[in-house]
């Protein structure tokens, strides 16, 4: 026969060990206050962030029209990976030095479109633009989707970490800018 003191001991270190295991595998409010909700910025910090990261877009567009190494290379971090048009992936140091031979320059540069979403300390913006090149051959011009991502870096300052172009095609497979227009 099992003693009654011994029955209850075990009962408790069951519950012991129940409690554990529930409160290990489901954290509650009253374990971590302040945790069990995503943190969001106020809409304020948002708004400052959205126009703040707009503005960078417009100097990297001015860059890009004027071919302005020196912009470019404040906007960019160390460690930028681009991902051209036509596939092929370019550092910063490439991206600057493509910038610096100053051929062939854009003529014009439209954005259609953009939007900005926020994730932490990174931005990403997606946009449309409409890009105009002084020569024919530059695979720059077109219509194209860019997608760039920001990131904040140590010193906190929004820096551009990745970009990639797709052209965007007409429905006959060719680059939307060598399609018959009427």
């Amino acid at each position: 026969m099992v003693d009654s003191g011994a029955k209850s001991a075990r009962f408790a270190r069951g519950v012991v060990a129940a409690a554990a295991l529930v409160a290990f595998l489901v954290p509650g409010v009253w374990a971590f206050p302040g945790q069990s909700k995503p943190t969001t910025p106020p809409k304020a910090v948002k708004h400052d962030g959205r126009h703040e990261i707009e503005g960078l877009e417009e100097k990297w567009r001015d860059a890009m029209l004027k071919n302005d190494a020196a912009a470019m290379e404040v906007l960019l971090s160390e460690d930028y990976v681009g991902i051209r048009p036509n596939g092929t992936l370019e550092t910063k140091e490439q991206t600057l030095a493509r910038t610096r031979s100053g051929s062939p320059r854009l003529k014009s540069f439209q954005v259609a479109e953009r939007k900005v979403r926020f994730y932490g300390s990174t931005a990403l913006v997606t946009s449309m633009v409409v890009i105009e090149s002084s020569s024919t051959e530059d695979e720059r011009s077109g219509t194209f989707r860019f997608t760039r991502v920001y990131a904040r870096d140590a010193r906190g300052a929004w820096k551009i970490v990745n970009f990639e172009a797709t052209r965007l095609k007409s429905a006959d497979g060719r680059p939307e800018d060598t399609v018959d227009k009427k």
